[in-house]
């Protein structure tokens, strides 16, 4: 790609994110004591919190570790929505999706295992080249492949809603919705370290909700992401996650204690697709113990056009099953 196109496409992206941050103007000015009713609620149905200007939030998994700073941009506290059917929860964050921004979230997260491969793979590359079992089966990149950056730092501009119960502590969650830019410095490939500075922007709805009895956690986004490595293709994205654990189970439906995620990647300037990620999981959980023993199975599905230049591969399109153990709380 030439330097000028790409020089071009920042200065839209910069665009974007200056054209969302003057929404926030208004907002300041906006709900200042009491929270508005988001559509198709009541004051009522959704009561206020306690006003936090700025509250953290930290979750840690061997996978996706994250620390959040919520910064509130008008004085109304964080609306409660309370205790809802998994149906009502995307309406309403769809709901608030419509709405000026409220907050800011500030995010530094970290992929462990991702990372774990790539260590071993430059310390220890005997034990590594031991672990490929066949020629598209790596247990070691079975069980860390997926994440293509070993760390990134985000922010949100958007509105928050709390899950969390007045009169129980038992029941707790946000969810979240707005526009997302983040950025990092290296990307991986094949358990390996590559230099490059990539942004992303993207629309984003998600969130999590824990009670005694379940745990439910989703994310839909839509995005971009640009590569600063000329050998690396940008691409345009659409991606689903759910998850839900039941320590407690009223029927026998496969949604019980199951997740699965999709990503598929497009080629930004011929829209044809050149990565497909997917997994499915299933979860044992122990009730008395409050945690689950989870297990993924899927794969990634690469096209030779990903890479170009000294990344590219005379291997053609490329193919890895995924293998993840795992504990949920």
């Amino acid at each position: 790609m030439a330097p000028v196109s790409r020089r071009m496409i920042r200065l839209q992206v910069s665009f974007v994110l200056y054209a969302v941050l003057l929404l926030l103007v208004p907002a300041l000015d906006h709900a200042e004591a009491a929270p508005e009713a988001l559509p198709g609620e009541s004051i009522a149905a959704a009561p206020a919190g306690q006003f936090d200007r700025f509250e953290f939030l930290f979750e840690p998994d061997a996978y996706y570790t994250d620390l959040e700073l919520i910064f509130a941009l008008t004085k109304a506290p964080i609306p409660q929505v309370g205790e809802k059917s998994e149906s009502e929860i995307y309406k309403t964050l769809l709901s608030s999706a419509s709405l000026l921004p409220r907050y800011l979230v500030l995010e530094g997260s970290v992929n462990p295992m991702p990372y774990l491969g790539v260590y071993l793979k430059k310390n220890d590359r005997e034990f590594y080249d031991n672990a490929q079992i066949s020629g598209s089966f790596n247990w070691v990149k079975a069980l860390t492949a997926g994440f293509e950056e070993p760390f990134a730092v985000s922010l949100l501009a958007g509105n928050v809603v709390s899950f969390d119960v007045s009169d129980s502590a038992d029941v707790k969650g946000n969810g979240y919705s707005g526009y997302l830019f983040s950025m990092g410095k290296y990307h991986i490939k094949d358990n390996a370290l590559i230099s490059d500075r990539w942004e992303e922007v993207e629309w984003k709805i998600k969130g999590d909700r824990k009670s005694a009895d379940k745990s439910l956690s989703w994310s839909f986004r839509v995005g971009a992401k640009l590569h600063g490595n000329p050998d690396i293709t940008d691409i345009l994205y659409l991606s689903f996650r759910r998850s839900r654990l039941d320590y407690k189970t009223v029927d026998s439906s496969l949604v019980n204690n199951s997740g699965f995620e999709y990503t598929v990647d497009l080629d930004r300037r011929t829209l044809h697709s050149i990565r497909h990620y997917f997994y499915v999981d299933k979860k044992w959980p122990f009730e008395s113990k409050k945690f689950a023993i989870t297990l993924s199975l899927g794969f990634v599905w690469e096209s030779s056009n990903k890479y170009t230049g000294v990344l590219a591969t005379s291997e053609g399109n490329n193919f890895q099953f995924l293998l993840r153990p795992n504990i949920e709380f």
